[in-house]
Parts: structure tokens; sequence; C-alpha cells
């Protein structure tokens, strides 16, 4: 019963901060192509922030979940990808660059606005850094009853998203750093480069299962989550 409500409580703190990390990754990505003469996805249905076009059996549901119930886990997943043709963009080679990093772009906007909520809760409720509990009465549990799941929520907001926005700009195809690779080299290397999206996948997981890269990957994803935290969240905050 126990495992029960953890499992509950996890996912009334983090299933809405993931759901719009990958939802905003995915309708960025969109966006951007429509903006430069892509209509695809907007002809598709998928230029919507409506949660349900975007939602991948696989990695919207069923990732989640077993993260959930797998001890030691940590709660990923993502959005069915935006369909994207570069032929139809203005310029295919630079305006492919721009769709793709503008996924990574607005998980990278969802960790300042994520931090801003997080300091404008933790002004109006400080007990959130000492950690002392309120005087009972009504007025003080309604504010904590409120502020303390959405300073949560913000926590959360942050770590999936920079996780989100370092890993998307590994240069390997299909991420999105692959596709911004792919369109800023010479033609040769890129042709060669995109030649590995349909194993890019298969590949990225097999680097994930080596011990050095996994601990590349680790150290640049810390190194980046400590630079933004320390400078987008309230020093009050930091030296808890």
């Amino acid at each position: 019963m126990n495992s029960l409500s953890q499992i509950l409580s996890t996912v009334s703190i983090m299933a809405l901060p993931l759901l719009l990390a990958v939802v905003l990754h995915e309708y960025a990505h969109g966006w951007v192509a429509n903006f430069f003469g892509d209509s695809t996805a907007k002809d598709l249905g998928r230029l919507t922030l409506n949660p349900i076009p975007h939602i991948d059996r696989m990695g919207t549901i069923i990732v989640p979940i077993l993260c959930l119930l797998l001890p030691g886990s940590f709660l990923v997943g993502w959005a069915k990808p935006v369909p994207v043709h570069s032929a139809r963009l203005f310029n295919p080679r630079r305006d492919m660059a721009l769709v793709a990093a503008a996924g990574p772009a607005m998980n990278f906007l969802l960790v300042l606005a994520s931090a801003v909520l997080l300091s404008v809760l933790i002004s109006l409720d400080s007990s959130m850094l000492s950690g002392d509990r309120p005087q009972d009465d009504g007025a003080s549990s309604l504010t904590q009853a409120v502020t303390l799941p959405l300073a949560a929520m913000a926590q959360f907001s942050i770590v999936i998203n920079t996780i989100l926005m370092v890993i998307n700009l590994v240069p390997i195809p299909p991420l999105d750093g692959g596709r911004i690779m792919t369109s800023l080299l010479p033609q040769r290397q890129a042709l060669l480069l995109s030649r590995l999206e349909p194993y890019g996948m298969f590949l990225f997981i097999g680097l994930l299962m080596t011990d050095s890269y996994t601990h590349i990957l680790r150290t640049i994803l810390m190194g980046v989550f400590s630079l933004l935290t320390t400078l987008i969240l309230p020093n009050e905050l930091m030296a808890t």
C-alpha cells in the first residue's frame, strides 16, 4: 500500500512537468518548421498544444510506467516526433538546423520558466527553505498545500528539461544534435552522418551501456545542470 501511494505521489508531481516538457519540445519543432515553410505538422493536426496527438504509446505511457515500477529508476519519456519534410523548407539545410534546435531551445526556456516559478513560490512561502512548518492556521495550511506541490513540480521540471536538452543535443541522428550536425557539415560528411539515422537510437542506447560514454554524458549533464541551477535558481535555495 505504501509503494502504491508512493507511486501515485510521484505521478502527481512528475507527470505534468514531463508531459509539458516532451509535448512542448515537439510543438516547437512543428512551429519552427511551419514558420519556415513546412506545414506538414499543421496539416496533420500536430501543431497543437493538445497532448493527445503527441502521445507515443511507448515513450509517453509504457516507459514512464516502467520507470515508476523499477526501484531506483528516474521518470523519463518522450513524445511522438513531429513530421518535418526538409524539402518544403525555404532553405532546407539552414532551416532544418533551426527546426532541430527548436526542441532543446524550448526545454531551456522551460528551465528558465520553472526557475522563475520556483523563485516566486519561495518568496510566497519561505518555510520551504528552512523546513519549518507554518503555524496551524487555515491560511498557512492552504498556502502550503498549494505552494509545496507546485515547488516540487518546478524543481522536477528544471531537472527533466535539463536532461532532455542535453541528451537531445548529442550529435547522433535522429536526435536533434545529429540533425543539427547534418545541416552544418559539408555535403559529403552530412550524407555519411545521415545514413546513421535508422540505427541512431540503437547506437545511442549501446553507447549508454558503455561505462566510458555514460561517464562522459553524466559529467556533461551534471556540469550543465550545475551551471544552469547556479545561474538561475535563488541564492537562498542553492545554499540549502
